[in-house]
């Protein structure tokens, strides 16, 4: 029989292209109804590594992909909200979780596709509450991801009668390593190793592969998986990049130790399958599951080991913003609330630090347009939001306690300052903003403007450390000094918006690099503003 090769890539690409739709947009509508919090649920409940392979377990069956766990972990451990332990544990759960899309192919429900499609269409279209649009996007996904598996089952079966394919086969069974390496490949091609388990399980449930060869390919499909994680880390932190040679490296060990066992783990691989009469598609999914959670039992203990490893494979010193709060301990909100206060003064001045830290990266920005910098001032504007919220909540809950009138008056100074050094963060950020738009519209800012521009940052720079220091020192001298330099930037602020208006006139620079100028002196002449509120603060000035 002649094979049409057309229909059959037709078929297999297509179906391939739902399939991995179905699997996105279910995992979108799982991740909207549990509400667009996965980064909090990590952050929380990742205080120990077995918290962190559960918190990676629930993560990952929200949004149906170990890939996308993996780069949240490696965007938060490279943002420094995450420890590389930590991160190790979540990358287990990870991969445990990705086992369920396996589990849900495997209920042979192919032939329903069309009507579950049907219904989360009509739960799409025709409703408009924000809960059933959510749940119709899941049952929608559902419906095409087994539409997407009949779809390239069909296009598969003409390739029994390959001889090609069968030889291919018959190689990975006599040389699993082979078959490592095939899975491996089609992962990183597909970029999902969730499709490539399923196109496994299509093969095996069509005879097209039996369980010698396709054990193999479910490990490769594994480490290929990897991948997402080690592009997401390239050009990020040394601490990131740790994390997804944790991922590559927790796979790889996974992968060896299951190939010095293959005879027995096929045998116990049967032996499920007979004891439990599973279908074809459910015998890969309990292959995969058990892979999965023996190879996190197995490597769990070594944690700390893996990290060591890692650490000396990529060495460097990272230079990661440490988000967690250092000083607010809520045993002193109850035995001692003065010393509370004094906890909540020392994280906002560390809250201050932050803010200073992150004007200077802006200025280096500004000056190298390196997204180095760029990248460490977002972090550190990422920080200084996480310390508001934490610093905030710590001091509503001190209010409660019983203060005496000079600790009220600190506490609100405190509270005041807080909200202060955040809107420094905000306007940093603006201004990186602004850079970022300057670089990618080519927009050419004059080298007298830069000059005006760096005397400016300087000031708002020294002004804000100032203020952080009056703060600090409670020194109403420094406190004067800090309202004379904002007085000075206001002055600076209203100069240079004259002379960026005389260079319009003169044809000496263009509107859009006026729009640039114009914003970033004035987010500096707000964040003065912000310094002396901090200062004032200290003067005892409403």
């Amino acid at each position: 029989m002649e094979l049409n090769w057309q229909e059959m890539l037709f078929q297999f690409f297509g179906g391939l292209g739902i399939f991995l739709f179905g699997i996105k947009y279910m995992g979108d509508g799982l991740q909207k109804s549990a509400g667009e919090r996965l980064k909090e649920i990590l952050d929380k409940f990742t205080t120990n590594p077995f918290m962190g392979v559960l918190a990676g377990v629930f993560v990952t069956v929200l949004i149906q992909s170990s890939s996308g766990t993996t780069v949240i972990v490696v965007g938060l451990v490279s943002a420094g909200f995450m420890t590389l332990r930590q991160a190790i544990g979540v990358i287990m759960g990870a991969n445990i979780g990705t086992t369920v899309t396996a589990f849900i192919i495997g209920v042979d429900i192919g032939e329903y596709a069309l009507p579950i499609i049907a219904v989360g269409t009509i739960l799409l279209f025709f409703f408009k509450n924000k809960k059933i649009h959510n749940f119709g996007q899941m049952i929608f996904g559902f419906g095409a991801l087994f539409y997407g598996l009949e779809l390239m089952g069909g296009g598969m079966k003409p390739l029994r009668s390959l001889e090609a394919f069968h030889d291919l086969t018959v190689s990975m069974s006599d040389n699993p390593i082979l078959g490592v390496v095939v899975g491996t490949l089609f992962t990183v091609i597909v970029q999902s190793s969730s499709a490539t388990i399923g196109i496994l399980q299509e093969l095996y449930s069509s005879d097209l592969v039996d369980l010698q060869a396709g054990l193999p390919i479910l490990f490769g499909d594994n480490i290929g998986t990897t991948i997402t994680a080690v592009l997401a880390a390239l050009g990020a932190s040394v601490a990131a990049r740790r994390a997804a040679a944790v991922h590559v490296l927790f796979n790889l060990i996974g992968t060896t130790i299951f190939l010095i066992i293959l005879p027995l783990f096929s045998k116990f691989v049967v032996f499920l399958q007979t004891t439990f009469n599973l279908n074809e598609p459910m015998t890969i999914a309990f292959a995969h599951g058990t892979f999965n959670i023996t190879n996190t039992i197995i490597q769990f203990p070594f944690i700390a080991i893996l990290a060591v490893i890692v650490t000396k494979l990529i060495p460097g010193q990272d230079s990661i913003v440490d988000y967690n709060s250092k000083h607010l301990d809520p045993v002193f909100i109850e035995q001692s609330p003065s010393i509370a206060l004094g906890q909540a003064k020392e994280e906002v001045l560390r809250m201050g630090a932050f803010s200073v830290k992150g004007l200077q990266e802006t200025n280096e920005f500004l000056k190298t347009k390196s997204s180095k910098n760029a990248e460490a001032a977002y972090q550190i504007e990422g920080a200084i939001n996480n310390l508001d919220k934490k610093i905030t909540n710590y001091l509503v809950d001190l209010s409660s306690a019983s203060l005496s009138e000079s600790e009220s008056e600190r506490h609100s100074i405190l509270m005041d300052t807080v909200r202060d050094i955040e809107r420094v963060g905000d306007h940093f950020e603006n201004i990186v903003e602004l850079i970022e738009y300057q670089q990618a519209n080519k927009v050419k800012i004059t080298d007298d403007a830069m000059a005006d521009l760096e005397i400016m940052f300087n000031l708002t720079i020294e002004t804000v450390e100032k203020a952080i220091q009056s703060l600090d020192l409670n020194d109403t001298a420094i406190a004067r000094e800090v309202a004379e330099k904002e007085d000075q930037i206001d002055k600076m602020e209203r100069k240079l918006r004259k002379q960026h208006i005389l260079r319009l006139n003169e044809g000496k620079c263009s509107g859009q690099a006026g729009i640039v100028y114009v914003d970033i002196i004035s987010n500096l002449e707000r964040i003065g503003d912000h310094a002396v509120n901090i200062a004032e603060a200290v003067l005892g000035v409403e």
